[in-house]
Parts: structure tokens; sequence; C-alpha cells
């Protein structure tokens, strides 16, 4: 399995942005995904991103996130724009050995290999 390493969390305002990155050990011709976990909820899909590049959000973040990668960096970037307090959760990038995704509402189960996440919080 690839090691997957998330950075970029932190603390912003409501309409703040962030960007995350995660730096994979191997980066193949995988699916890769964003995911979420807030406080007493279950994990979310928030992004997905085919091989070669094909691109599905979940309803929420539609619009304002924007997931990327550098195939030459091994990295995984999420952009988050216009952020608001329901989007605080713990953020995990994760990796499937397939190269189509899930659609992101149907997405958890079809993973097992995440991140160690990186926090993200918003306050208002």
């Amino acid at each position: 399995q690839a090691q997957l390493r998330e950075s970029g969390g932190g603390s912003v305002h409501t309409g703040g942005s962030l960007t995350l990155s995660c730096v994979a050990s191997k980066f193949p011709n995988f699916c890769m995904g964003w995911f979420r976990q807030a406080p007493g909820k279950e994990r979310e899909g928030v992004a997905m991103i085919d091989y070669p590049t094909r691109i599905a959000y979940a309803d929420s973040v539609k619009g304002r996130f924007t997931v990327s990668k550098d195939n030459v960096k091994n990295t995984l970037f999420l952009q988050m724009n216009n952020l608001t307090p329901e989007d605080t959760a713990m953020y995990y990038c994760a990796a499937r050995p397939y190269a189509t995704c899930p659609p992101p509402n149907r997405a958890t189960p079809a993973f097992d290999n995440f991140g160690q996440g990186t926090q993200v919080t918003v306050s208002s």
C-alpha cells in the first residue's frame, strides 16, 4: 500500500481558505480521494479524482473545493474556499488501487488506505 501523509490543515474564520496536501509514497494509476470526519459523524467522501483526471465532488463542497494532483511530485491537493463551520473536520486523503473512483457519497467503504489526517477548524 502507498503511504499517505496529509498537511495543510489549520484554523480559519468563515469565508477563509486552506489548501491541503497529501504526499504519497507511490502514485500509480490509482483512484485518490479526500474524506472528512467531524466529531460524532461518519467519515464522508469529499472529492475523488480518477486516473487520469476524472473528478467528482460531494454536493456540500461543489463550487468551493477543488481537487488536483501533481503526478511528478506524487502529491494530491484540496483547495478549499469559502469555508464554513460545517466544514470543520479531520480531513484524510486515501488511495484505492483501481483507476476508477466510486462517487463521493458511496466512497467510504471502497477505501482501506487512509492517511493520518489533518485538522481543519472553521470558526464563525
